[in-house]
């Protein structure tokens, strides 16, 4: 009982210190902090020498690639290529606008592969120097995807004639189709990370204490903020003093959440909200994924810390800004249990949402900001508890699907504001077009079935190709696994028109829209597989859809999605509709202020 006390003497240390609470510490300047999740970073220009596999040649830029297929592309809810290049934009755009502090909640890595985090940890350390930047990161479930790490690889990287080739990390981990596929060979980079060696790769960006940070803490160092000192931190932050013990099990986890102060009045807490269960009938731990639903059950030490952690920065006047890679807020508008209830309680990652105790849980605990990733999604979340506690959820996109996308955070006093910029234009989005035009020639004589679409190859921006990218995602995976059989029937191969007329009759309709200022040929130019794809724009962009949608046919879906809740009785078509308006109904979250006294966000 005592060892699950000790890292806790933080608590009585903090609480014990009779320093009289100071006033808000009002910064000269106004602190920016960007912060950029889901990158999925993958080095697609690594360094070969040491491997059997020897990439593809890049003419363009004389180099030799590492890259998946457009087909393992576009199954995925993230791209695995063209984000390599959406990271710089974002990175470069940051620079442009001054901004010196950039937090990653998550996902920095695909699978936190030696080959990618090193990668990554280049460019991290360039920009940091030539730039002036502290980057600010915690991991998410891909990095590590187990704590102590194991052999990895993939099937479906590109390989020579357009067909797949898979690349693993040991010999025999794998044998290749020798028909579609071109033999196995070995990369043994492409082992998968655990937390000792990853955050030693990326030990400069956070996960460590430096000079230069004003304060630095971990839920397991035993010191107050008027005791800090270099030496101290650097102590508390070695591995083996940052652990926790599983209540499952007789193992010692790592947790390498922390507190940072890297200007003065500014806190950033990135908690590591990763949990790993052991498996049931074998060894070795199961990926984390679903975020603070078990971080309640499993890591209850990041609560009480955080308590302390809002306590403290009261008391010194900071601006606390928490950021991790999952949400603590529901992020579907109000719509989850709509979703269920339609797709069912696996589809739609519904597994992945967090539940009302999660929001109410670190609202009371004095919480009020936390920047969240995972879903892929923009979107904010408001939830405010029975004892008045208000916490605010900020959900920042990928930048590896649509809409990609990051948020800056500009701290004014008591107040926040909250920008998101979309990256419409990426330079060299486009560089392994050419390249994938020889992997659509081998699948197109040799797959006819499932065949990807060609014309994404001829996306005009990065904007339209992750749209591109959705839209074959839906198609390809979503519709097939997600959505049920009735209403796909009701919606497919039908023109908008014949939606609207499936329960009124049209001779009904000619008056009604025409006071609001349709016509029947305002229903005529798309399709249900149209009405589809823009309802995930709106579950993943939120606010950010209506950039993406023409407002005519916007104003079209909504006369449509009214006709169809008017229905009496219970029908998916109700239902759909119901979800579908909720989602085009959130809280501000393209450009918003948020007042830290109250928790209200404003326009």
């Amino acid at each position: 009982m005592l060892r699950n006390l000790v890292p806790y003497l933080l608590v009585f240390i903090l609480c014990g210190c009779k320093a009289e609470p100071s006033q808000k510490e009002i910064p000269q300047k106004e602190i920016k902090v960007a912060f950029i999740a889901d990158v999925h970073f993958a080095d697609v220009y690594p360094n070969l020498e040491g491997s059997d596999y020897k990439g593809i040649y890049d003419s363009i830029h004389n180099r030799s690639t590492l890259l998946r297929t457009m087909n393992a592309q576009l199954h995925s809810t993230r791209l695995f290529n063209e984000n390599y290049f959406a990271f710089f934009a974002a990175l470069d755009d940051a620079v442009a606008k001054g901004i010196k502090t950039i937090a990653l909640p998550g996902d920095f890595s695909d699978d936190g592969q030696p080959l990618h985090i090193k990668g990554l940890g280049k460019i991290l350390d360039r920009y940091a120097e030539e730039h002036g930047i502290s980057f600010f990161l915690i991991n998410g479930n891909h990095d590590p995807t187990t704590p102590f790490g194991e052999e990895g690889g993939k099937s479906d990287f590109l390989g020579a004639n357009g067909k797949a080739q898979p690349l693993m990390s040991e010999v025999g981990k794998y044998k290749a189709d020798k028909k579609s596929q071109n033999p196995t060979q070995v990369v043994t980079d492409l082992k998968e990370w655990g937390y000792a060696d990853m955050v030693q790769e990326l030990k400069h960006h956070g996960f460590f204490p430096k000079r230069d940070y004003r304060f630095w803490s971990t839920p397991f160092s035993e010191y107050a903020y008027e005791d800090y000192g270099f030496e101290k931190a650097k102590k508390a932050s070695g591995l083996k003093r940052r652990t926790y013990n599983l209540d499952v099990a007789e193992v010692a986890l790592p947790d390498v959440s922390y507190l940072v102060e890297p200007v003065d009045g500014l806190w950033l807490l990135a908690l590591d909200a990763n949990v790993y269960l052991p498996k049931e009938n074998s060894s070795g731990f199961s990926g984390a994924g679903i975020g603070y639903n078990e971080v309640l059950t499993h890591k209850k030490h990041l609560i009480r810390w955080t308590e302390k952690v809002v306590q403290e920065a009261d008391r010194l006047g900071k601006t606390l800004i928490a950021f991790s890679h999952y949400p603590m807020v529901d992020f579907n508008d109000g719509a989850s249990e709509d979703i269920k209830a339609l797709f069912g309680k696996k589809a739609f990652q519904a597994h992945r949402i967090p539940s009302q105790l999660v929001g109410k849980t670190f609202a009371n605990a004095g919480l009020k900001i936390h920047v969240g990733g995972h879903m892929h999604i923009n979107d904010t979340g408001v939830i405010t508890t029975a004892e008045g506690h208000t916490l605010v959820n900020i959900q920042s996109p990928s930048l590896a699907a649509y809409v990609p996308a990051y948020k800056i955070i500009t701290v004014k006093n008591d107040q926040l504001e909250v920008e998101t910029v979309v990256l419409d234009e990426v330079k060299g989005y486009d560089t392994f077009f050419g390249t994938y035009e020889k992997e659509y020639a081998f699948l197109a004589s040799d797959i006819a079935n499932d065949l990807w679409e060609k014309k994404i190859l001829s996306s005009t921006s990065y904007l339209a190709y992750t749209q591109m990218h959705l839209q074959e995602l839906i198609r390809l995976r979503f519709i097939p696994t997600d959505w049920p059989e009735e209403l796909t029937q009701q919606l497919l191969n039908r023109r908008g028109w014949e939606l609207l007329t499936v329960l009124e009759r049209e001779e009904n309709l000619v008056t009604q829209l025409q006071e609001v200022g349709l016509t029947k040929q305002d229903f005529i130019g798309w399709e249900g597989a149209d009405l589809i794809v823009d309802f995930y724009k709106f579950k993943n962009g939120d606010e950010l859809a209506k950039r993406d949608i023409d407002a005519v046919r916007l104003k079209a879906y909504q006369f449509l999605l009214k006709k169809w809740s008017e229905n009496e009785g219970k029908s998916s078509l109700k239902q759909f509709a119901a979800i579908f308006k909720k989602q085009m109904q959130g809280e501000p979250s393209v450009q918003f202020s948020i007042d830290l006294g109250t928790g209200g966000l404003m326009k």
